[in-house]
C-alpha cells in the first residue's frame, strides 16, 4: 500500500499563547551575521519558546502544513518559517523519543478498597435505608518521588455510582468506535 500520497482526516493547528509568541518574536530582530545584542533573559526566551514550539508540535504530531499554519501567525517571513519547518522536520523523532523517556507525575492507579455502609434507622426516622459507598484509592507516583502510596477517600451513594458507571462505560464505548481509533493512531 502506497502511502506517499496520504493525507491526515483532521487538521490541528498548536495554539500558542501571547507569552510563546513574544519570546518567538525574538527571532525577527536577529541579523543575518549572527550578532545578537540583545539581554541574556531575550535570547533564554527565545529559546524556550522554540523549545515548546518543537515539543508540543512533535508531542501532537502535527503534519507540516499544520505546523506552517500554526506559526504563520507569528509574522515570520517565508524563509524563517521553511527553516522552522526542517529544524522540525529533522529533530521529530527525536523529541518525540526523549519526550516518551521523560516520567510522567501523574499518579498511578495502585490499588482500591471499597465498604457499603447502610444507615437502617435514626431517632427521627425509624424506617429508613441510607446507602453509602465508602471507597479508598491508593495512587503511587505523582508529585513525590518518594515511592510512598497516597490515599484518596471518596463517598458515594449508589444513584450516583450508577451514573458514574453508566458514563465510564459510554465513554469506553466512544474509545472503540472507528474515528477514536482513527485519533488515536494519530497521537501515536
Amino acid at each position: 500500500m502506497d502511502v506517499s500520497g496520504y493525507r491526515p482526516l483532521s487538521r490541528m493547528l498548536l495554539v500558542l499563547s501571547e507569552e510563546h509568541k513574544e519570546h518567538l518574536s525574538f527571532l525577527l530582530r536577529v541579523d543575518s551575521a549572527g550578532k545578537l545584542c540583545v539581554p541574556v533573559e531575550t535570547v533564554q526566551h527565545g529559546v524556550e519558546g522554540l523549545m515548546h514550539l518543537m515539543t508540543e508540535s512533535s508531542k501532537h504530531m502535527i503534519s507540516e502544513v499544520d505546523f506552517l499554519d500554526s506559526v504563520l501567525i507569528l509574522g515570520f517571513g517565508e524563509e524563517l518559517n521553511q527553516m522552522l519547518l526542517q529544524l522540525y522536520l529533522q529533530h521529530n523523532s527525536e523529541i518525540r523519543s526523549i519526550l516518551s523517556q521523560l516520567p510522567s507525575n501523574l499518579p498511578a492507579y495502585h490499588n482500591l478498597e471499597w465498604r457499603l455502609d447502610v444507615q437502617l434507622a435514626s431517632r427521627a426516622i425509624r424506617q429508613q435505608v441510607l446507602p453509602v459507598l465508602t471507597m479508598r484509592i491508593l495512587l503511587t507516583g505523582g508529585n513525590d518521588d518518594t515511592g510512598e502510596l497516597s490515599r484518596k477517600v471518596l463517598q458515594t451513594d449508589p444513584g450516583t455510582l450508577l451514573h458514574l458507571i453508566s458514563t465510564l462505560e459510554g465513554a469506553l464505548a466512544a474509545m472503540k468506535t472507528n474515528h477514536a481509533r482513527r485519533i488515536f493512531r494519530n497521537i501515536k
